[in-house]
């Protein structure tokens, strides 16, 4: 008989820093997702004290995270009440996506997701890459027009939670430590994540994404799969959940770049399908890309698949054949309720890196 212990986390005592940085969370995503609110009304609907907000609203004035707007408009009897707003010269974030085989893309995100301004990087593989990387950051940094939350990075492969890539085949990189390298050239906070997990993400938070069931299919220089469910990314203990890229699809196919031969991204990534050339090429490649979703939003029941890459590529015969498969291969309840379709948003990728840097710093969503 094989006998388990089971070891229970200690559950220690909440610190005031805690709490305080709860409430100051509280205060902030209410002025995110409903813009310029008085004071008494951040306590009304917080159910944090006055004494509370004002205490609160009074150190985030003086870090330039809120400003004072004014009264609001249409108010005359009495003394106004001044309004609280996200500040104009709030921090903002780098954000660099790494799955694009034209280049690396980088930009400066405000807190709201907004693209300030973007700048880009040719695309390398190896140390080179940790490199180009980190100059491309620091351009960005540079060119910030207010201080710098922090640095966010969305790259394709499988990603702890310290932010080591402990494997990314396109880049050539394993085990190497991204975000504590970034952190130390640039002495900011650092946030990695995998390309797909992220915008699947941002396409739930920000786009139409279906946030109770959604799968984020990337594909650049490779092709990768993000999963949410209710609301949550799905990680899985390997790390690896949605690594559909290297699901063999064809065992006597083309090596890829991961060690095995056959491998969707062969047929799927940008630049196979630039290769590919012709729509029945496209269309055998889509069947192929339906085949392999079928099984993954019959198990989890996915009703919402989203294709985030070169519109050129994907749109027509590629589209077209993965419904039709999807349809072909699933039970006729699944197949009528299924939705697959492509994203035009080429910021997803950046804005979902910004979302994890705000959430890791701030602790809003």
């Amino acid at each position: 008989m094989t006998s388990t212990t089971t070891t229970r986390r200690a559950v220690g005592k909440v610190r005031p820093a805690d709490t305080r940085r709860h409430h100051r969370t509280l205060l902030l995503q209410h002025l995110m997702d409903h813009g310029p609110t008085t004071r008494a009304d951040l306590a009304r609907e917080t159910g944090l004290t006055r004494v509370t907000v004002s205490d609160l609203v009074a150190e985030m004035l003086q870090e330039s995270l809120v400003d004072d707007i004014g009264a609001r408009p249409g108010t005359h009897l009495g003394k106004p009440a001044t309004l609280v707003a996200i500040s104009q010269d709030a921090p903002v974030i780098v954000a660099v996506d790494l799955s694009d085989d034209s280049g690396f893309d980088g930009a400066v995100v405000d807190l709201h997701g907004q693209v300030l301004l973007r700048e880009q990087a040719p695309f390398t593989r190896g140390a080179d890459a940790v490199d180009d990387v980190s100059t491309l950051v620091a351009h960005l940094v540079e060119s910030a027009p207010r201080r710098v939350l922090g640095i966010g990075v969305g790259t394709p492969g499988i990603i702890d939670d310290e932010g080591v890539v402990l494997q990314a085949p396109n880049l050539a990189w394993e085990d190497v430590p991204l975000a504590a390298t970034l952190t130390e050239r640039h002495g900011l906070p650092v946030c990695v994540g995998n390309d797909a997990n992220i915008a699947a993400v941002a396409e739930g938070a920000f786009g139409d994404g279906d946030d109770a069931g959604l799968l984020m299919v990337t594909i650049g220089q490779g092709v990768g799969g993000g999963i949410l469910v209710d609301g949550h990314p799905v990680a899985g203990p390997l790390r690896s959940a949605g690594e559909i890229g290297h699901i063999v699809v064809d065992p006597d196919g083309a090596a890829c770049a991961c060690g095995n031969r056959g491998c969707l991204e062969t047929l799927l990534s940008a630049p196979a399908l630039r290769a590919a050339g012709s729509d029945e090429a496209r269309s055998h490649v889509g069947d192929l890309l339906g085949s392999v979703l079928t099984p993954i939003v019959t198990t989890l029941g996915i009703a919402d698949v989203v294709l985030h890459g070169p519109t050129d590529l994907l749109d027509g015969p590629v589209l077209e054949a993965a419904r039709a498969a999807v349809a072909r291969q699933s039970l006729p309840f699944v197949a009528q309720r299924i939705r697959i379709r492509l994203v035009a948003h080429d910021e997803l990728v950046l804005t979902g890196a910004a979302a994890l840097v705000r959430h890791r710093e701030l602790g809003v969503v």
